[in-house]
């Protein structure tokens, strides 16, 4: 008996050590143990501003060539009415834990400031702003004529999901968030479909395609609003198909030289290093003025230095609702926003839209003002804080938007439309 209980101890004592081993990974540069001790709430400012130490990436190249944003830079006290009671800019930053603020007016910087540490150069995570850039390449795709139409279904450039609910479900409806999948997009529930992703690709090297393809559909596509990360996966996934190259090359190719970028950034991918994929529904890293200049290309409706990169009519159909369950309103399942195809679009808009992800990260567009905004952050509170962000960012493009009043934004009427969108269904090169 007594040889039977040292042999059970050798065994859990082995078997301690292989689990040791395997979460903290001395041998690797990146390990479990490091992904878990930087997501705790108090490690989230230091932990934004510095993902490529805690995860893998691929990096994504500026042009040697590529010229800073004009600026006129003024940073004024800008205050706003909230909640009945009247509030700064500052203090909305400093409650939300922000690192990272831009505006732009007519494509010139007019406020900047960086907190908590970061600077200009620091590449900030934006978590789903990335979302945003998935899309676009899908719009960029269509205008190379890779893709005829987004009733196209994803297992057509995406083979890896054949036969799947996935496979089967058409690019709008994955654009619009109503594919009709079986997933919670839930970062706080335990064992929540968002967190098991979370954990397959980060802490178990898993294949995020292979993980997704498994979703199973519960409804029909199309027919409401439900936002699901793994949406955007398969997205990616589509994106990777049509190019052929890991989504981080796509990137810099499409997106981030034709728009000359001032530095460098990265995608980040899962725990198996360079043989791993990206994580195409977020963990996107760059500096604030590159996720700025996102927002302008998108104000100038897709053109860059007077060529055309987004097909004619995709920017407005990519930042309205397309369907009545995708507009803002007392029904809406998101409070204060509805949603276009991968943009939000805040409550009452007026030619309003954004770029979000959580912990507070942003890129406003206000069209009628020619106003870009681009925030960081690193609030673990962003959820709660969504209606002030709102007022906030209306704020800085009123004040900055009319210069001459400062006057505060006049929402337009709740049941004002909003402007038609066109349908894009076949496209080329142009």
């Amino acid at each position: 008996m007594k040889r039977f209980f040292m042999g059970l101890g050798a065994i859990i004592a082995t078997l301690t050590v292989i689990a040791a081993g395997w979460y903290y990974r001395p041998w690797s540069e990146y390990s479990p143990a490091e992904i878990q001790a930087a997501t705790q709430p108090d490690q989230l400012v230091p932990t934004f501003r510095d993902m490529d130490d805690i995860f893998p990436y691929r990096t994504i190249s500026a042009q040697d060539s590529a010229i800073p944003l004009a600026r006129n830079t003024r940073n004024d006290d800008v205050g706003f009415e909230f909640d009945g009671q009247m509030r700064t800019i500052e203090a909305w930053q400093a409650d939300s834990d922000a690192t990272g603020l831009i505006v732009l007016h007519d494509g010139v910087v007019v406020h900047e400031e960086y907190r908590l540490d970061a600077t200009a150069e620091t590449r900030h995570t934006s978590w789903s702003v990335g979302k945003s850039f998935v899309a676009t390449l899908i719009a960029m795709a269509m205008q190379d004529g890779h893709i005829g139409s987004l009733d196209q279904t994803a297992e057509m450039f995406a083979p890896q999901y054949a036969g799947t609910a996935y496979g089967q479900t058409t690019l709008r409806h994955l654009l619009m968030m109503s594919a009709g999948v079986d997933f919670e997009e839930d970062y706080n529930a335990p064992g929540s479909d968002i967190r098991r992703l979370f954990l397959g690709a980060n802490i178990y090297g898993q294949n995020i395609d292979t993980l997704v393809a498994a979703i199973e559909r519960d409804r029909p596509a199309g027919q409401d609003l439900h936002y699901v990360s793994a949406n955007t996966q398969v997205l990616s996934a589509v994106v990777r198909g049509v190019y052929n190259a890991p989504l981080a090359q796509i990137v810099e190719t499409k997106i981030w030289r034709p728009l000359g970028m001032t530095g460098d950034a990265s995608w980040n991918q899962n725990i198996q290093g360079d043989n791993g994929m990206a994580i195409g529904y977020c963990c996107l890293n760059a500096r604030v003025e590159d996720y700025a200049r996102m927002g302008q290309f998108y104000l100038q409706d897709g053109v860059w230095e007077g060529q055309r990169l987004l097909p004619e009519g995709w920017v407005t159909m990519a930042t309205r609702p397309n369907a009545p369950f995708q507009e803002a309103g007392p029904a809406s399942v998101y409070p204060h926003r509805g949603y276009g195809l991968h943009f939000w679009v805040p409550e009452n808009h007026d030619g309003e839209y954004f770029m979000a992800g959580v912990y507070g990260q942003y890129v406003w567009v206000d069209e009628r003002r020619n106003i870009v905004i681009a925030r960081t952050a690193a609030d673990p509170a962003w959820t709660g804080r969504t209606a002030e962000s709102i007022s906030a960012m209306r704020a800085l493009a009123a004040h900055y938007g009319d210069p001459l009043t400062g006057a505060p934004v006049e929402a337009p009427a709740a049941d004002q439309p909003a402007p038609a969108a066109a349908d894009i269904t076949e496209t080329g090169n142009e």
